[in-house]
């Protein structure tokens, strides 16, 4: 059994860990330096380790009142399956109770994972993507 400590602040956070968690995951190439920058201006975050180690991690950007938008859930590949991403989400929900909505931002393919946790599907969620060919690429927009 997985003896695992969970942290919600920022403190001692290594952001070179946290880069290469997101490449590993596989969730792309994150900088540290933008990392940082993102997770300090979100409302509620969540760290996971397993004794020293970083094994998941997942942030919500909240306005304290009407939408809270979680995203960057991140769990390391050996500890995918093991109920973190679950229990990381779980609590980023917990931490957004009273917001009017709760939206989740999902790479294609996961959807089924959080349906389970209780999400639906937008019909009218749109996006303008940095490179609207790559993520058009990627299945995270389409032409309609």
């Amino acid at each position: 059994m997985l003896e695992l400590k969970w942290q919600y602040s920022l403190k001692d956070i290594n952001w070179e860990e946290i880069s290469e968690l997101y490449k590993v995951a596989p969730l792309g190439n994150k900088r540290p330096a933008d990392l940082e920058v993102s997770f300090t201006n979100s409302l509620f975050r969540c760290f996971v380790f397993e004794q020293d180690r970083l094994v998941g991690v997942g942030r919500a950007l909240a306005d304290g009142v009407d939408c809270s938008y979680i995203c960057d859930v991140a769990v390391l590949p050996e500890y995918q399956g093991s109920g973190i991403g679950r229990g990381i989400v779980s609590k980023l929900i917990a931490l957004s109770k009273g917001h009017k909505k709760i939206i989740l931002y999902a790479c294609p393919g996961k959807e089924p994972f959080y349906k389970k946790l209780g999400f639906k599907r937008m019909s009218t969620a749109m996006a303008i993507f940095e490179n609207q060919h790559q993520a058009l690429e990627n299945g995270f927009i389409n032409e309609t």
